[in-house]
């Protein structure tokens, strides 16, 4: 399983705090014309691939999508999924009425997508909040947390798990695995040494990291990477 997907040990200082890694993603948007739309493709299409190496073709997906970015790169990998031949439901807890994620919403419902939970979940994926989720958590969004907690189904979070905190003090969704955009997170090395973490290209140029003093992973070798363990401890 994820034998395609090489492994990466990130260099001393190479994990990003969220602070660093918000301006570094804005000064994308604002410096280099990269359109949120097109990030929002690839961080889905990066989460389609890794669930669809987890999770043979009968099992059931659930997406877990907020009113955000990282819901919309939820909703692009629900679409990625179903057009692939899996059956692919989304939690909706809050309303989606922001532009891009409304359009994903749009285009993943065309393609075979179904709101609401299935009777059976074999993967529930989070996409609930990015790296801007703000407490406390709405109540709805604590209620699936709680509920995905306590299912046996395997559990992936697109950039982080909603609910962390540095000292996971607060309820979060327990993911077996992360996979973290564009750059390690800091945060990320509080979650146990089983979650498996993954760091994958969202398309930022590597000047813009030498501008902010960070590593460049090697993004032209692949464009996802499983990070090692031994980095974590």
């Amino acid at each position: 399983m994820n034998t395609w997907i090489p492994k990466y040990q990130p260099k001393e200082g190479e994990y990003l705090s969220l602070e660093h890694f918000k301006e570094m993603d804005y000064f994308a948007v604002e410096n280099y014309g990269l359109p949120i739309e097109l990030m929002m493709e690839n961080a889905g299409l990066h989460l389609a691939r890794l669930v669809a190496s987890i999770s043979p073709i009968d099992h059931k997906i659930l997406i877990g999508v907020g009113n955000g970015n990282n819901g919309g790169g939820g909703l692009v990998a629900a679409r990625r999924l179903q057009a692939w031949g899996y059956t692919v439901y989304l939690d909706l807890p809050m309303a989606i009425n922001k532009p891009l994620p409304l359009k994903q919403l749009d285009r993943a419902i065309k393609f075979g997508v179904k709101v609401g939970l299935p009777s059976q979940i074999h993967h529930w994926v989070d996409s609930y909040l990015g790296f801007s989720q703000r407490r406390p958590l709405p109540e709805k969004i604590l209620k699936a947390i709680e509920k995905a907690n306590k299912t046996k189904a395997i559990k992936t979070s697109l950039d982080l798990p909603v609910g962390i905190t540095k000292e996971l003090d607060h309820p979060y969704f327990k993911a077996h695995h992360v996979i973290s955009l564009a750059a390690p997170k800091q945060i990320l090395q509080s979650l146990a040494h089983t979650t498996k973490i993954y760091i994958a290209d969202l398309g930022i140029p590597k000047e813009i990291y030498q501008q902010f003093h960070t590593v460049f992973p090697p993004y032209h070798e692949a464009q996802l990477f499983e990070l090692t363990r031994s980095s974590l401890e």
